[in-house]
């Protein structure tokens, strides 16, 4: 047992304490404020814990994002250089269908031109060959000789006409 004497105002008091009972109470008293202190500590642990959850969830959310925007800009870019060489296909292919289009011109038109070319060349040895036989029938008729001649991709066409004077 124990004895205390407390003051309150002009009154002394004297207290008889039982130190059993008073450190049993002491002790339930550090039970209680570890208890606390353990249960803040636990407390103070869990909200720890969903910061920091929250803090990882926040930053795969953004490596996420940067991931994902990074990908569309490498796909824009890939789309982009595909439409690019798309247009120099069709481009390449055009100038190659203008170049086989413009050949094939120069040789039709190269072709017609023989073809009239010969077609005249045979005019020509057809009225020489007239001309000869006409000079040796001319001395002995006295007769003109006048022809007409037209050539067409066709066909030729040649007139002649016998003229007495």
């Amino acid at each position: 047992m124990g004895i205390r004497f407390c003051t309150e105002g002009n009154v002394i008091l004297i207290v008889i304490e039982d130190t059993e009972e008073i450190t049993a109470l002491k002790k339930k008293k550090k039970e209680k404020q570890k208890r606390e202190k353990k249960e803040n500590l636990e407390k103070r642990i869990k909200a720890a814990k969903k910061i920091q959850a929250w803090w990882r969830g926040t930053l795969v959310r953004r490596t996420l994002l940067h991931a994902a925007l990074r990908a569309w800009i490498i796909q824009c870019w890939w789309r982009l250089t595909l439409q690019r060489l798309l247009q120099k296909k069709r481009r390449e292919a055009l100038i190659s269908y203008a170049h086989t289009e413009r050949a094939l011109v120069k040789l039709q038109s190269l072709v017609r031109m023989w073809r009239v070319h010969w077609r005249y060349c045979q005019v020509l040895n057809a009225i020489y060959i007239i001309q000869c036989h006409w000079q040796c029938h001319n001395c002995q008729t006295c007769a003109l000789l006048r022809g007409h001649c037209v050539v067409t991709a066709t066909h030729l066409q040649f007139h002649i006409e016998i003229i007495n004077p």
